[in-house]
């Protein structure tokens, strides 16, 4: 079992900041890439930000030069610095991983995605 749980949501005024974690805890073989993605109204799930193991990083559009994704293999974390919030920024942020469990793995499993159960991002004036 691979367990992703985000932190830092909250409510922020236009043009303010938030720095979002998340860690990935369990009985860990190996983590892929990680990601950030948001939930819109339909319960839909957009990419905002991925990272590779080795660092390759890819943006939505709407978020370029605006947030940063960093990660930090020997934590299991991913991290997304959001700065120059917008109204449309406001969403549920989940977190997303390519995971192998130890467990899967001894069985010959390969990876499979493991997702957060989400924090709660609002901008408001």
């Amino acid at each position: 079992q691979v367990q992703l749980v985000e932190s830092g949501g909250g409510s922020v005024q236009p043009g303010g900041s938030l720095r979002l974690s998340c860690v990935a805890s369990g009985n860990i073989a190996s983590i892929g890439t990680m990601g950030w993605y948001r939930q819109t109204p339909d319960k839909e799930r957009v990419l905002v930000a991925t990272i590779t193991r080795g660092g390759r990083i890819n943006y939505a559009d709407s978020v370029k030069g605006r947030f940063t994704i960093s990660r930090e293999n020997a934590k299991n974390t991913v991290y997304l610095q959001m700065n120059s919030l917008k109204f449309d920024d406001a969403a549920v942020y989940l977190c997303n991983a390519e995971a192998l469990d130890a467990g899967a793995a001894a069985l010959g499993y390969g990876g499979v995605d493991y997702w957060g159960e989400g924090t709660l991002v609002t901008v408001s004036s």
